[in-house]
């Protein structure tokens, strides 16, 4: 025979994990330093630099 399971409290705790992941994800995206933040954004340009550098044109522009 199987295990009684209270409804409510099944969900409640799903929905406490998904807080819980959701509050993870929001520390590693905001709770960064400012030098993290800047190198970051230093990382970013400097791909994007070399991606346009790398980009062939074409013969009508």
């Amino acid at each position: 025979m199987a295990d009684i399971l209270n409804l409510n409290k099944a969900r409640k705790a799903r929905a406490k994990a998904t807080a819980q992941s959701q509050a993870e994800a929001n520390r590693a995206r905001f709770g960064r330093t400012k030098a993290e933040k800047a190198r970051d954004a230093a990382e970013a340009e400097r791909k994007m630099r070399t991606l346009d550098q790398a980009k062939r044109e074409t013969p009508g522009d």
